[in-house]
């Protein structure tokens, strides 16, 4: 029996933001959405942090300079959350 093996490529291709939801769009065309709540600095971020986003890690990355947040592609597709809490970002 044979198995086809997919054509992936889960390098950032774009990124948005809005009140409730971070979606990657990723090269190979699939669409990542997790709840912004999971990452208590974009949650809590101005919509101008937020939108201060650049692309890291060969592809595989997102950065946030203002808010010193970095997030992998990788670690969304496991569902992995921040383990930051809001408490954690209180000055």
């Amino acid at each position: 029996m044979a198995f086809s093996v997919p054509d992936t490529d889960t390098r950032v291709m774009n990124v948005t933001l809005d009140e409730n939801l971070l979606t990657v769009e990723l090269m190979d065309g699939r669409l990542i959405s997790t709840p912004l709540a999971w990452y208590p600095r974009l949650l809590n971020a101005t919509p101008a942090q937020r939108s201060n986003w650049e692309v890291c890690g060969a592809g595989q990355g997102i950065h946030w300079p203002d808010l010193d947040e970095d997030l992998s592609t990788e670690g969304m597709l496991r569902g992995l959350r921040s383990k930051a809490s809001a408490q954690d970002l209180r000055v």
